[in-house]
């Protein structure tokens, strides 16, 4: 009972850190340098990685963990999410659609969904 619980608030978490990338990415364009070359990718890894995470906590796991479908399904929602938020971008004062974030999205996601999947596969051998 306490596990459907806890995946009901993680796609809860997800659909409200999905929001919090939407505002995030409707905030005019800066000018201001990164820190270091690059940090957008890292930041949107960081961010794509979480949600994935969240998305794959809202599944239910098998007996052995998540099946390669609910993998897969987790990454297809937060890469698709990816492309949706760099569209929305094109209409962003100061923002422009970058195939790069997207790509970073999905690594991220990629990585979110694995590490997610990796902690409960090995709960389950423990």
């Amino acid at each position: 009972m306490m596990r459907g619980w806890l995946q009901s608030l993680s796609m809860l978490l997800a659909i409200a850190w999905a929001g919090v990338i939407f505002y995030l990415s409707s905030q005019p364009g800066m000018d201001i340098p990164p820190p270091f070359p690059h940090m957008d990718k890292l930041l949107h890894a960081l961010a794509f990685g979480l949600l994935g995470f969240l998305v794959l906590g809202g599944l239910r796991p098998g007996k052995d963990g998540y099946s390669r479908g609910q993998l897969l399904l987790a990454i297809a929602i937060a890469g698709i999410y990816g492309v949706l938020d760099e569209v929305h971008q094109r209409f962003v004062p100061g923002r422009m659609p970058d195939v790069l974030d997207v790509m970073a999205d999905l690594v991220g996601a990629v990585l979110g969904v694995y590490l997610l999947h990796a902690l409960v596969r090995g709960s389950h051998r423990g």
